[in-house]
């Protein structure tokens, strides 16, 4: 099942995605400039060989619903959201309120 839903943080709009696959969940939340996403994210991937995309958006592991992933710290950051201030363990409602 794919769920699709808006959500607020500070009066700023998102969109929420949750796949429920065969044992596990994959978790986007997203706005226009980037997104965070639970550890099927590759980090490495995006910083290296997709480098030239600019990519911002930031992973946290071991979280199972997307409010876990908002409150949740960040494992990894690409480059790109490095640069916005958004590091290692800043929290994911705080990495996107930085991608407005």
């Amino acid at each position: 099942m794919i769920d699709l839903k808006p959500i607020d943080i500070d009066g700023h709009t998102f969109l929420s995605v949750s796949v429920q696959l065969p044992k596990t969940n994959l978790l986007v939340v997203t706005n226009d400039k980037g997104y965070i996403m639970c550890g099927a994210l590759d980090v490495a991937l995006l910083n290296e060989k997709l480098k030239d995309r600019k990519v911002i958006a930031g992973r946290a592991v071991g979280v199972k619903t997307i409010e876990q992933l908002l409150n949740a710290p960040l494992e990894s950051v690409t480059f790109e959201a490095e640069e916005l201030g958004i590091v290692k363990g800043t929290i994911g409602k705080e990495a996107l309120l930085k991608m407005i």
